[in-house]
């Protein structure tokens, strides 16, 4: 049975971090490529982030980039992002997903209930 369990949100300062963390079960993160979505309130929903199982290869929209950093420990069977210089707008409940190939393209197939990052002064 697929699980995906995320942790590590809270409630932030503007400039300050977080690391979210992805528990994976019943299968391998290695096998498939990994990402990170997020949900605001009345906003679409948006993927921050995707780490190919192939050869590793990340993705980030213009809005995260160079502040976001996903990551992969194979032998933990986690997903981490590390979220830097947070931003208002950076508040939603972030998701970790997978796909069912090893590249970031399609839908996701699993994913967890969420964690909510909120970032105000």
């Amino acid at each position: 049975q697929v699980q995906l369990v995320e942790s590590g949100g809270g409630l932030v300062q503007p400039g300050e971090s977080l690391r979210l963390s992805c528990a994976a079960s019943g299968f391998t993160v290695d096998r498939y490529a990994m990402g990170w979505f997020r949900q605001a309130p009345g906003k679409e929903r948006e993927e921050v982030s995707c780490i190919s199982s192939i050869d590793g290869s990340t993705y980030y929209p213009d809005s995260v980039k160079g502040r976001f950093t996903i990551s992969r420990d194979n032998a933990k069977n986690m997903v981490y992002l590390q979220l830097n210089n947070l931003k208002p707008e950076d508040t939603a409940i972030y998701y970790c997903g997978t796909y069912p190939s090893y590249y970031c393209s399609g839908s996701y197939d699993y994913w967890g209930q969420g964690t909510q990052v909120t970032v105000s002064s």
